[in-house]
């Protein structure tokens, strides 16, 4: 059987590089405008960038990630030995973006796209002070606290795990809400929402108490509200190892101490 049509991504780090030694002889690569699927050689954030840079070319690949960074979450292990065989049975998860809609006190409009979180921080030693809104109803009327993200069940053991936010499967449709240091309410831990609501973050007293929103690596300063919602109608597509794919990882993760 042939090697799937596929284009190879490297990081530029020297993992990425050596790797890159190693299989680039071994199969015919074809360009990206070529490729049926991507095979990418990097860590977590490679993965990311590439994913990013394929949305706002508005072509989307399916990406077969090996890892050569430090933790490889979304990344299949390193071996060169078989990969067509590899490709040729991988199984796929669809990740659906999420979509930040934010806006700037000075009336900036900014739409990005969000594979594991979108996050609003404090840009001061003062702490943010934020209404949330589901579905256009007021949940929190005021929440005292260095930050807060909704994180996709992809994201939900990065930025969320770190603040002690819930991990999500992947197929409980559902999205974490998940503050950062809060304050007031000092115990609040946070919620799970369905995947399809629409969270609305307007914050209070934003010329005093600046806020910045990041959509993964983007960010946006002094924002003045900010709209989170799941972007039903773009799919990613990652590929993964039938013995060790991504849901398994997920349930995986509940078990470390």
């Amino acid at each position: 059987m042939s090697f799937p049509r596929a284009a190879l991504a490297v990081s530029p780090t020297q993992g990425g590089r050596d790797a890159e030694q190693v299989v680039r002889t071994l199969h015919d690569w074809v360009p990206l405008e070529e490729a049926d699927m991507v095979v990418a050689l990097g860590g977590d954030g490679f993965l990311l960038q590439l994913l990013h840079g394929m949305l706002n070319q508005g072509r989307t690949l399916p990406v077969f990630g090996m890892n050569r960074g430090t933790v490889g979450f979304l990344m299949n292990e390193f071996r060169a030995e078989g990969l067509a065989d590899r490709l040729r049975s991988a199984k796929s998860f669809r990740l659906h973006p999420l979509k930040m809609d934010a806006r700037t006190i000075s009336g900036e409009h900014v739409v990005s796209p969000a594979i594991n979180e979108v996050s609003l921080l404090r840009e001061t030693r003062q702490t943010a002070k934020l209404e949330i809104s589901i579905d256009g109803r007021v949940r929190m009327s005021e929440l005292t606290c260095d930050g807060v993200l909704v994180a996709t069940p992809a994201g939900s053991t990065a930025y969320n795990l770190s603040a002690n936010g819930p991990i999500l499967p992947l197929s409980s449709d559902l999205l974490a809400l998940t503050p950062i240091s809060p304050f007031r309410p000092r115990r609040w831990r946070g919620a799970l929402i369905p995947a399809a609501a629409q969270v609305t973050f307007r914050m209070l007293e934003a010329g005093k108490r600046p806020v910045s929103a990041v959509a993964d690596q983007r960010e946006v300063r002094d924002v003045a509200e900010v709209t989170v919602s799941s972007d039903r109608q773009v799919g990613l597509d990652l590929l993964f190892d039938p013995e060790y794919a991504l849901d398994d990882r997920i349930v995986m993760e509940q078990f470390l101490t």
